[in-house]
């Protein structure tokens, strides 16, 4: 095999064999194959896509090309979700303990943030004290006991997707349908659960912008996941602007706990029930989606879920009394409100715009070795639909910096208005199972 051959092969949009992939991922792997030809062939992929067995056969490359979580010794259906990103989004924190109340387990692996988004490692490490580095004795042992556990992405997983994405990066071959759904499910496939929840996400502050394009990726996932045999529905949400009033991870913590007493804010509680009642019915506790709906709901009001997200607190190294006491979380020294300077209802706000905010202020990365402040972030005050007069509230900014004026204006400049109210956001758009 020739790699040439392989990229005029695709250049021309012809099929690739199992076989003629398998050589591109490993030789790529193994230095055989140079940066300057691996390019070429995703930029044939870019322009002639790949057909369903095609990237089913690439996503398998990926997990074959490093270590691979072997979950056999946990007992039932092991369930897991994953999100494609967003600015807000803290509903792992949620979901794990919410699920793991109903008995499922929920063997979860989970990145940092970089950019824009957050990552929940990120979050959980806020907690002092909590651990996301277990042996896989301990991980699998937390789940067996209390049905729930949570680690940071081992270095050798997925290294072909790692390598080839960094490649993506800088030849302008990131937003391709067949290589997106790839690097997200080799991940999930390589983590080892039985079955997955996708929340594809689609908005400003998402990687896919509009939605036709999110719900062709969640498509394409679902059918990966059946051709390697995981159960898969994936649910096309909105991020159009930032889940619930906190950005930032403290910040977000603490809201956390607030969703699971009950208190969360509508959108925020409508896509945490959403994918979870999703996990419930994959995970074999309930036979459809509205009878898990309507029992999480009633746990979700009756905050019972608490305790369980503070023994998942516990049972990785970390101090469970913020729960009851979030003061005890990062704080930061400065606060600064984003005042209104216009009147109107808020028509939008740039999900993306609130999520380089957080970054200025501290609470992101712009590249992986980047330190990032805990207790930095921003509080929504106003969202879409509010009713707004100059000098009310936009937003309050958190920060260890001692200036944040580009921040406030990058802040100030994601809010737009108008003068009728507008209609209500869209939570949840496609269900794709």
């Amino acid at each position: 095999m020739r790699v040439v051959d392989l990229i005029q092969k695709k250049k021309r949009g012809e099929v690739l064999t199992k076989d003629e992939i398998d050589f591109l991922v490993q030789g790529y792997v193994n230095d055989e194959i140079p940066d300057y030809q691996m390019s070429a062939f995703l930029m044939a992929v870019y322009f002639q896509g790949m057909n369903k067995r095609e990237t089913a056969d690439l996503t398998l490359a990926f997990v074959n090309s490093g270590d691979q979580n072997d979950l056999s010794a946990i007992q039932g259906i092991k369930v897991d979700k994953h999100s494609s990103g967003g600015v807000g989004d803290k509903l792992s924190l949620v979901i794990i303990p919410l699920v793991a109340s109903l008995g499922i387990p929920v063997a979860k692996m989970s990145g940092r943030g970089l950019g824009h988004t957050g990552g929940t490692v990120d979050k959980l490490e806020s907690i002092e004290g909590f651990q996301t580095v277990l042996d896989p004795e301990t991980f699998i042992q937390n789940v067996n006991t209390y049905k729930m556990a949570i680690v940071g992405q081992s270095s050798n997983l997925t290294p072909a997707d790692k390598k080839i994405y960094a490649l993506r990066d800088v030849t302008a071959t990131v937003d391709s349908i067949p290589l997106i759904a790839s690097s997200i499910m080799s991940k999930k496939i390589a983590s080892g659960a039985d079955c997955i929840v996708l929340d594809v996400k689609v908005g400003s502050g998402a990687f896919m912008k509009s939605v036709d394009q999110a719900i062709e990726l969640a498509t394409t996932m679902v059918e990966i996941g059946k051709s390697l045999n995981r159960k898969t529905i994936a649910v096309v949400t909105d991020m159009s602007q930032p889940l619930g009033h906190e950005v930032g991870n403290a910040n977000e913590v603490k809201e956390a706990i607030e969703i699971l007493r009950g208190k969360g804010a509508e959108d925020e509680t409508t896509v945490v029930l959403t994918l979870a009642s999703y996990m419930a019915v994959l995970g074999g506790a309930f036979n459809n989606f509205d009878s898990a709906y309507l029992k999480l709901s009633q746990i979700l009001k009756a905050g019972s879920a608490v305790e369980k997200f503070k023994e998942l607190i516990r049972i990785q190294g970390g101090n469970p009394e913020v729960v009851d006491a979030p003061h005890k979380l990062p704080q930061s020294k400065y606060h600064i409100e984003v005042k209104a300077s216009e009147s109107g209802y808020v028509s939008a706000i740039d999900a993306e715009s609130i999520g380089i905010t957080a970054m200025l202020l501290g609470a992101g990365r712009e590249k992986k070795e980047d330190q990032i402040d805990f207790s930095a972030g921003v509080t929504m005050v106003k969202k879409v639909g509010d009713d707004v007069n100059t000098g009310d509230v936009l937003c309050v900014l958190h920060t260890n910096r001692k200036t944040w004026e580009e921040a406030s204006e990058v802040c100030r400049k994601a809010y737009s208005f108008t003068n009728a109210k507008p209609k209500p956001i869209t939570y949840i758009y496609k269900v794709i199972r």
